[in-house]
């Protein structure tokens, strides 16, 4: 799955409530645009190319989908929320808020309206400054310097005083309570989707199910009385070694671990594909592995309609995943909700995602981030 793109925004306030202006614009892109993962400190710096009240300045990372072109129109709309009116007078002006698109991953862009890196970040350190505080892995794709190099040969030579910290809209969901998260959902669900763009956000590291190296699983989908034995052993056994070693695998550049399966499914998909017999032996050679195996932290189930699920599958085109029956995907969920209810000890939450996309609509992740923080409160 592609990643999110990195995009760094400078914001800046001169008029009014500049603290509030700054605050309020933070939490509109947050809620409007994409991810904010990560807010510099606030600046207090001189006005920049003329005379007027000192400006609170700060940067953010934001993680989103969505091309350069389209940020920029977006953080215009959340200028114009925020009471900016631009006027059509030459030069620099006071702003109740002004934000810039400075940095989109590597890219460089040169239109008529954007272009990025912004051409005047080496020049400005109320924008080199808040950015430093971010730590970013990057150089400057054309100067081929990092921010500190920029900073060390920047001709500006105002003072940008530190006001104080700002709070960022992730630190609400102190998801790192946790050391391993596990998300659950029936085919389709958009269980690995969520997952990614999580780790993403709150720098965790993914165990992502290996269910296409899965030789058995094409051939179950055109002859399951065959292959569902196969198949299902392979599956305990790959996921059982595959949670083993990550599981056991601390990595000291992460926050805790997420994944986008729990071992159970495993029994699960089993009562439902095996013959009597076969499933008797089966369990007994699952529960063995089980009692081994960590418990999540938090366990979180995607419910989504069958309706819906049917369209995922048909929408992402996997052709041995078009045969699916709706009766076959009822039984899963069934199986899911059986073993939910038979988990007292489980730390479980159940979000019902089937009028929402998550994918396309920020809103809609947001919502499910928001549910997360209710549980863990």
């Amino acid at each position: 799955m592609k990643s999110q793109h990195q995009v760094v925004l400078s914001l800046g306030s001169n008029q009014g409530n500049r603290f509030a202006n700054i605050e309020n614009c933070i939490n509109l892109i947050h809620q409007e645009i994409g991810t904010v993962v990560q807010v510099s400190r606030l600046y207090e710096t001189p006005a920049w190319g003329f005379e007027s009240d000192a400006f609170y300045n700060c940067t953010l990372i934001l993680h989103t989908n969505a091309s350069a072109q389209k940020i920029l129109n977006q953080v215009l709309k959340v200028e114009k929320q925020l009471g900016r009116i631009r006027s059509e007078q030459q030069g620099y002006q006071s702003r109740i808020i002004d934000v810039d698109v400075i940095i989109y991953d590597d890219e460089v862009v040169d239109t008529e309206k954007l272009q990025i890196p912004h051409p005047l970040m080496q020049n400005r350190n109320f924008v080199l400054l808040p950015i430093q505080d971010l730590n970013l892995h990057w150089k400057h794709p054309i100067f081929q310097k990092t921010i500190s190099e920029l900073i060390a040969i920047s001709p500006d030579d105002s003072v940008c005083t530190v006001v104080q910290d700002l709070k960022n809209p992730l630190q609400e969901i102190p998801m790192q309570r946790f050391n391993y998260i596990a998300f659950e959902g029936n085919i389709g669900a958009g269980k690995t989707t969520l997952v990614h763009k999580i780790a993403d956000d709150f720098n965790a590291k993914t165990v992502l199910e290996r269910f296409a190296d899965n030789p058995f699983l094409p051939k179950f989908y055109k002859d399951q009385n065959r292959y569902a034995f196969p198949l299902e052993m392979s599956f305990l056994a790959d996921r059982y070694q595959q949670l083993s070693d990550d599981l056991a695998q601390f990595d000291l550049f992460k926050d805790f671990i997420i994944a986008d399966y729990h071992i159970f499914k495993s029994l699960i998909f089993a009562k439902i594909t095996l013959a009597e017999d076969e499933y008797r032996l089966y369990r007994n050679l699952f529960d063995i592995i089980y009692k081994e195996m960590p418990k999540p932290d938090l366990y979180v189930y995607l419910y989504q309609n069958t309706e819906r699920l049917l369209h995922n599958i048909k929408k992402r085109g996997r052709s041995y995943e078009q045969n699916i029956s709706a009766d076959y995907l009822d039984k899963i969920n069934n199986g899911y909700l059986d073993y939910i209810k038979s988990q007292p000890d489980l730390n479980v939450l159940i979000i019902d995602v089937s009028d929402r996309d998550f994918v396309k609509k920020h809103e809609d992740y947001l919502f499910i981030l928001s549910e997360i923080q209710k549980k863990i409160g």
